[in-house]
C-alpha cells in the first residue's frame, strides 16, 4: 500500500474510483447515479483542492480522499471539508479507507490546520476523533451526521460553508 499526493496523471482513475465507491451506495435514492467523482473533477478544475491523495495498492489506485476550504460563520481558522473519500468496492471493509483518512489527517494536523469538518457515517469517523458539535450545521443534514474534528481549541460554530462544486 502506499499513500501519495495526487497526479495530473491520475485523474481518470481518481474520477474512476470515485464513481465506484459510490455506485448504488445506500445514501443515494435507489437508481441515482453518483456525483462525487464529478465534485472531485469541479473542485480540481477550480483549484479548490487544498489536499488531495490517492491510494495505490500494486500501483493500482484503488482510493482517494479530497479535502477543500471551509468556513461556518465566524469561526477562525484554516478549516478543511473532507469529501468525497472513495475506495474501489472490492477493496472496502479492508482497512484502507482508514489508513487513508488517518494519514490526511496527520498531514493536515502537522501543515497547521485548525480542524476538519463533513457530512458522514459518525459510526465510521468516530474512531478518527470526529463528532456532532451543538452548533454546527450543514442546511437539509440531520446534526448527527455533521461532524468536526477541532485540531486546536477552536469549536467550529454555524453553517458550514463548503466551495460551490458541493452545490
Amino acid at each position: 500500500m502506499r499513500i501519495r499526493t495526487e497526479k495530473n496523471t491520475d485523474n481518470e482513475a481518481i474520477s474512476k474510483v470515485q464513481y465506484a465507491a459510490f455506485k448504488d451506495h445506500p445514501m443515494h435514492q435507489p437508481g441515482a447515479e453518483p456525483v462525487e467523482h464529478i465534485i472531485v473533477e469541479r473542485l480540481r478544475a477550480a483549484g479548490a483542492l487544498t489536499l488531495s491523495l490517492v491510494l495505490e495498492e500494486a500501483g493500482e489506485i484503488v482510493g482517494h480522499i479530497a479535502f477543500s476550504a471551509a468556513s461556518m460563520g465566524a469561526t477562525p481558522g484554516d478549516w478543511h471539508l473532507l469529501g468525497p473519500v472513495g475506495i474501489l468496492p472490492a477493496h472496502q471493509r479492508t482497512g484502507l479507507g482508514n489508513a487513508l483518512v488517518g494519514q490526511a489527517l496527520r498531514l493536515l494536523r502537522e501543515g497547521g490546520a485548525t480542524g476538519v469538518v463533513l457530512v458522514g457515517d459518525p459510526a465510521f469517523y468516530q474512531r478518527f476523533g470526529f463528532r456532532a458539535v451543538e452548533g454546527l450545521t450543514w442546511p437539509g443534514v440531520p446534526s448527527q451526521y455533521v461532524l468536526a474534528l477541532p485540531f486546536t481549541g477552536v469549536v467550529p460554530q454555524g453553517d458550514i460553508a463548503g466551495h460551490a462544486a458541493f452545490g
